[in-house]
C-alpha cells in the first residue's frame, strides 16, 4: 500500500494515511485513530503504519503536543500491535517511556487542563469556486486551520472548545459559498473562531465576530492571528462592557487578501440596540448558542434586532436548494418561504445540537413572540464532507435553523 503518490514532482499523502495524520492533529479520540490506523494497514497496524505514525504524527509535535493525549494514543497503538503478536517499532516504545517518565517526574506539566494547539484540516478536494454540486477539482487543496483551544471544560471554559455545531456550520459555509460571497456576516458566540476563518475562504464583504466572554475573545483574536488574518478589536463602541480590559488586547495587522475581521465584546444581556442596528449584517450566524434558558430571551432580542436593521428592499442571499432527489421530491412550503425571504431581507443561520428539548422548544416560543420565523433547513441544504477523518463528529446530531423576520 502506498503512503504517498507523486504529483507534479511533489509527494502527496493520500487517504487513509492523510486521514490518520489529520485526525491526530485534530486530537480525535485515540480509538478513532486506531480504527484509521487499521484501515491504513489493511486491517492491522503494520510496521509501515507504525513508522508513519512516528514520522508524520508523533515526531511532528516537536515536544509541543498534548502529552496525556499522545500518551494515551501510544498506549493503545502498542497494545493493539502486541495483541496481534506483531513487533512494535523501537521509536514508539522509547517515546512512551519518555512521556511516562516526564509526567511522573512532573518535568513537563503541572496541570493537564491547559490550552493546546488544535489543528483542523479542511479537505477542499471536492470544493471549487464555481461549483454547483460536489465534484473533484482539477487542483484540490487542503487547508490546515490551527486553533488555540482548551480542555478545561470543568471550569466553564466552553468558549475555547470545538463543538459539533461549529464544525457543521463551517462545513455549511464552505458547501454553499454563494450564500456568503460579498455579504456582510455577523457571528454570535464566535468561540475559537473556526466559523469566521471559514468565512474568509468564501469572500464575504465584511465579517464581524463576537463573544460575551473577554478571555474567549482574546483567544479568538489569537486564533485569527495564527491563521494570518487581518484583525481589528473595536474598543470604542458602547457594546463593550469593559473598555479597559478590552483595550489591553493588542492590535496586529497582517498582509492578508481579505478586509479586516472585526471582533466585538457582546454580552447579549447588555447589548445596546442602537449599536446592534448600526452593524446592519446581511447574515447572522451562531453555533451552539441555544443552551441556557436564562440566556434565550437576550439571544432572541439580539437576533431580532440584527434582522430588522435593513429595509425590505435590501438584497439578501439566496439559499441554495438541494436537488429534488435529496429531498425525496418534496420541498416544504415553510422552506420555500425562508428561501424567498433570504432574497429580500437579512436572515440568520443557527446550528445547534438539541441537548434539552425543553430549552429548544423555549427558544422557538420566544422567537415566535419576537415575530421571528424559525425553520429547520437541515435536510434542505446541500452539504459536502470537508472532515472525512473526524470519526467522532456526528453530523446527524446537529440541526440547522434558518431564521427571518416575519411580515405578519
Amino acid at each position: 500500500m502506498k503512503v504517498k503518490e507523486s504529483s507534479a514532482g511533489d509527494d502527496i499523502i493520500r487517504p487513509p494515511w492523510l486521514h490518520l495524520a489529520s485526525a491526530f492533529l485534530a486530537m480525535e479520540p485515540p480509538d478513532s485513530l486506531i480504527s484509521i490506523s487499521r484501515d491504513c494497514g489493511g486491517g492491522a497496524i503494520t510496521e509501515s503504519v507504525q513508522h508513519f505514525i512516528w514520522d508524520q504524527c508523533i515526531s511532528k509535535t516537536d515536544g509541543k503536543g498534548h502529552t496525556p493525549y499522545i500518551t494515551s494514543f501510544l498506549k493503545k497503538v502498542i497494545l493493539e500491535v502486541e495483541s496481534g503478536a506483531d513487533a512494535v517499532i523501537d521509536e514508539l516504545y522509547e517515546q512512551l517511556s519518555f512521556y511516562m517518565t516526564s509526567v511522573k517526574n512532573d518535568t513537563f506539566f503541572h496541570n493537564f487542563c491547559f490550552p493546546f494547539l488544535y489543528k483542523l484540516l479542511l479537505d477542499f478536494g471536492f470544493f471549487c469556486e464555481d461549483h454547483v454540486e460536489a465534484r473533484v477539482c482539477q487542483s484540490p487543496r487542503k487547508v490546515v486551520v490551527p486553533l488555540n483551544c482548551s480542555l478545561n471544560m470543568l471550569e466553564g471554559d466552553t468558549g475555547c472548545s470545538i463543538w459539533p455545531s461549529s464544525l457543521f456550520l463551517s462545513e455549511f459555509i464552505l458547501s454553499c459559498p454563494e450564500l456568503f460571497s460579498m455579504k456582510s456576516c455577523f457571528e454570535l458566540g464566535s468561540g475559537v473562531g473556526l466559523v469566521g476563518i471559514c468565512l474568509a475562504h468564501v469572500k464575504p464583504s465584511k465579517v464581524v465576530l463576537s463573544d460575551g466572554d473577554l478571555s474567549t475573545l482574546a483567544n479568538l483574536k489569537l486564533n485569527l492571528e495564527l491563521n494570518h488574518m487581518n484583525t481589528q478589536f473595536d474598543s470604542s463602541e458602547s457594546i463593550l462592557e469593559d473598555q479597559c480590559k478590552a483595550s489591553c488586547i493588542r492590535k496586529i495587522f497582517f498582509n492578508f487578501n481579505f478586509s479586516a475581521v472585526k471582533c466585538l465584546h457582546l454580552p447579549w444581556e447588555s447589548a445596546v440596540e442602537n449599536d446592534l442596528r448600526d452593524l446592519m449584517p446581511d447574515i447572522v450566524l451562531g453555533a451552539d448558542v441555544i443552551y441556557d434558558p436564562q440566556c434565550i430571551p437576550h439571544l432572541v432580542r439580539v437576533i431580532a434586532t440584527l434582522l430588522t436593521t435593513k429595509n425590505s428592499d435590501s438584497h439578501g442571499s439566496q439559499v441554495s436548494i438541494a436537488p429534488d432527489n435529496q429531498l425525496n421530491g418534496i420541498i416544504p412550503n415553510e422552506y420555500e418561504e425562508f428561501a424567498l425571504a433570504s432574497r429580500t431581507q437579512p436572515v440568520a443561520y443557527i446550528a445547534s445540537v438539541v441537548r434539552n428539548i425543553d430549552t429548544y422548544s423555549y427558544f422557538h416560543k420566544v422567537a415566535q413572540e419576537a415575530n421571528l420565523r424559525v425553520v429547520d433547513i437541515t435536510q434542505n441544504v446541500k452539504m459536502l464532507n470537508f472532515l472525512p477523518y473526524m470519526l467522532s463528529y456526528q453530523r446527524s446530531s446537529v440541526r440547522l435553523l434558518g431564521i427571518y423576520q416575519s411580515s405578519h
